[in-house]
C-alpha cells in the first residue's frame, strides 16, 4: 500500500491507496470524467485544489484552469457559477471530516485508489442522485444545445458527468 500525505490549508491528513489509480471502482460508480479532465475543462471557478497540488499527480494540473487567489467563474467550462459555498455544504451535512473540500476531493482520492467503504457508498449514492440533472437537460434542451441550462450543465461537470454529450 502507498501512503499519501495531505498537508494543505484545510488539513494535515494521511491515507493509504489500496487500489490502482483509476481502477476497481464500485460497479454502480461510472464517472464520465476523470479529475484531470474536470480540472482541464474548468470547474469550481478554478479555485478548487490550488493549495493541495502536491497530493495529486502533477499531470492533473498541466493546462488545468486554476485561480489560486479567488474563484473566477470565467474559468468554468460554461462560464456560469454552479456552486454553493462550502458553508452551505457543511450546514447540509455533505462534508466528510477526512474530505473537508467535499465530493470532488473524495472523488480525487477515490480515483487515486483510496477506499473507505461506508463513505464511498455515501458519496456514490450522492453522485447517482445528481444524475437527475442530466435528465432535466435532456428533457428541456435540444440535443447538444450548449446554451440551454448552462448552470445545470456546469453542475453536472462538477459531478463528473459530461454534459457536453447531452
Amino acid at each position: 500500500m502507498i501512503k499519501i500525505i495531505a498537508n494543505d490549508l484545510m488539513q494535515d491528513y494521511s491515507y493509504f491507496l489500496s487500489e490502482p489509480t483509476g481502477e476497481n471502482f464500485h460497479p454502480e460508480f461510472k464517472p464520465e470524467l476523470t479529475p484531470k479532465e474536470m480540472l482541464h475543462l474548468g470547474v469550481f471557478g478554478g479555485k478548487y485544489m490550488t493549495d493541495c497540488r502536491a497530493e495529486f499527480p502533477a499531470d492533473w494540473f498541466v493546462n488545468a484552469k486554476l485561480s489560486p487567489d479567488k474563484k473566477d467563474i470565467s474559468l468554468n467550462y460554461f462560464k456560469v457559477d454552479a456552486s454553493q459555498p462550502l458553508s452551505e455544504w457543511k450546514k447540509k451535512g455533505w462534508i466528510y471530516d477526512e474530505d473537508p473540500r467535499g465530493w470532488f476531493q473524495w472523488y480525487c482520492r477515490y480515483f487515486l485508489g483510496r477506499r473507505i467503504p461506508d463513505e464511498d457508498l455515501r458519496q456514490i449514492k450522492r453522485w447517482k442522485a445528481f444524475r437527475r440533472h442530466a435528465g432535466a437537460v435532456r428533457s428541456n434542451c435540444s440535443e447538444l444545445d450548449m446554451s440551454c441550462r448552462k448552470k445545470q450543465r456546469q453542475a453536472l461537470l462538477h459531478w463528473a458527468y459530461d454534459s457536453r454529450n447531452i
